[in-house]
C-alpha cells in the first residue's frame, strides 16, 4: 500500500531538529531508520502529518568506547554495531543481539536508537538495554535529560520519551573485563519478531556470580527487566530457580499468532537455562 500524505523536513543537527518539534510536535513522527513506522505507514496503521527525517545529522551515528563508559549515537546502524571491534570487545552482547535482528537488508537500516526508543515490547534492543543497564539520552529544544532504560518503558509503544524529545544516543556502563553474556531468541522463521528472548549479563565473583541482569524480550507489553531471577543467580545461584522465577514474569497474552500464554511461558524457561549456560561459559 502507499502511505497517505505527509509533510517532510531533513534537518542537520540536533538542535535544529529539537527547533522543529518545539515549534510544531502535533502528530509529527521522528524518522531514524524507518523499519518501523514506514511499514505502519504503508498500512495506515499510522498517518503522520509530518515526518521529521534524523539521517542527516552523523553526529548521531558515533559509537565512542571509553574506559568506563559506552556512548553509541541513536542513528548508528544494527550493522555498525555489529561491525564496530571496539564495541564487540568492550560489549559483545550488543553485537550478538543486533545480528539477530531481521534480517542484513534491515539491519544495514535500522537503528539502535529506533530500535529502543519506540516502546516495542517486541524490539532486541529495549529487554538488552535494561540488562546494560543503559541510559537513554532525551535532547529537546529545552536541554538534555537522561532516563534509565529499566524506568523508560511504560506500555506497549509507550514510553517516558516526551512529542518534543528526540532520543540522541545511548550510554552504557562498560561491563567488567571478563564478563560472560549472552542473547537467546526463538523466532518463528528468518526476519521475523522473537516469540520470546532472553539476554543475561553477569560476572564470576569466586565460585559463584555476581553483577547478574536478565532482560525478556517480547513476553509482556514491556520489556522485563527479570530482577528477581537474577537475584537468584547471585553468590552460589541456581540456573533452575532463576529460570523458573524469569518465567512467573513473563506474562505474555492469552491469545497470540506466537503460541499461547502457557508456552511462552515454558519458551521463556528454557531459553533462560540456555542463556544463563552460555553466558556462565564465557565468563572467565
Amino acid at each position: 500500500m502507499i502511505p497517505g500524505k505527509f509533510a517532510y523536513a531533513k534537518p542537520s543537527s540536533v538542535a535544529e531538529a529539537t527547533a522543529m518539534l518545539k515549534e510544531d510536535a502535533d502528530e509529527v513522527y521522528v524518522l531514524a531508520g524507518g523499519q518501523s513506522i514506514i511499514s505502519m505507514m504503508k498500512l495506515r496503521q499510522s498517518a503522520p502529518r509530518r515526518l521529521i527525517d534524523l539521517n542527516g545529522i552523523d553526529e548521531l551515528r558515533a559509537i565512542e568506547v571509553g574506559a568506563d563508559e559506552i556512548s553509541i549515537g541513536a542513528m548508528a546502524t544494527q550493522h555498525q554495531v555489529i561491525n564496530d571491534a571496539k564495541l564487540a570487545e568492550a560489549c559483545p552482547l550488543l553485537a550478538e543481539a543486533a545480528a539477530q535482528i531481521a534480517d542484513p537488508q534491515v539491519r544495514y537500516r535500522g537503528t539502535i536508537g529506533g530500535n529502543a526508543a519506540n516502546g516495542d515490547q517486541a524490539n532486541d534492543m529495549p529487554a538488552v538495554m535494561q540488562a546494560l543497564d543503559a541510559e537513554y539520552v532525551l535532547a529537546s529544544a529545552d536541554g538534555e535529560r537522561s532516563v534509565k532504560a529499566r524506568d523508560f518503558y511504560e506500555g506497549g509503544l509507550e514510553t517516558e520519551r516526551a512529542e518534543n524529545e528526540i532520543l540522541v544516543r545511548i550510554k552504557i556502563p562498560r561491563p567488567a573485563a571478563g564478563h560472560g553474556w549472552a542473547y537467546v531468541k526463538q523466532k518463528r522463521k528468518t526476519g521475523d519478531y522473537a516469540t520470546a528472548a532472553v539476554a543475561v549479563l553477569l560476572r564470576k565473583d569466586g565460585g559463584g556470580f555476581a553483577d547478574v541482569a536478565l532482560g525478556l524480550t517480547n513476553v509482556a507489553d514491556v520489556p522485563v527487566c527479570a530482577t528477581e531471577a537474577a537475584e537468584l543467580l547471585k553468590g552460589p545461584g541456581d540456573a533452575e530457580a532463576a529460570a523458573a522465577k524469569a518465567a512467573e514474569l513473563a506474562d505474555p497474552p492469552e491469545m497470540d499468532p506466537r503460541g499461547p500464554a502457557e508456552f511462552r511461558r515454558h519458551l521463556v524457561a528454557v531459553l533462560a537455562k540456555e542463556a544463563i549456560a552460555a553466558a556462565a561459559a564465557r565468563a572467565k
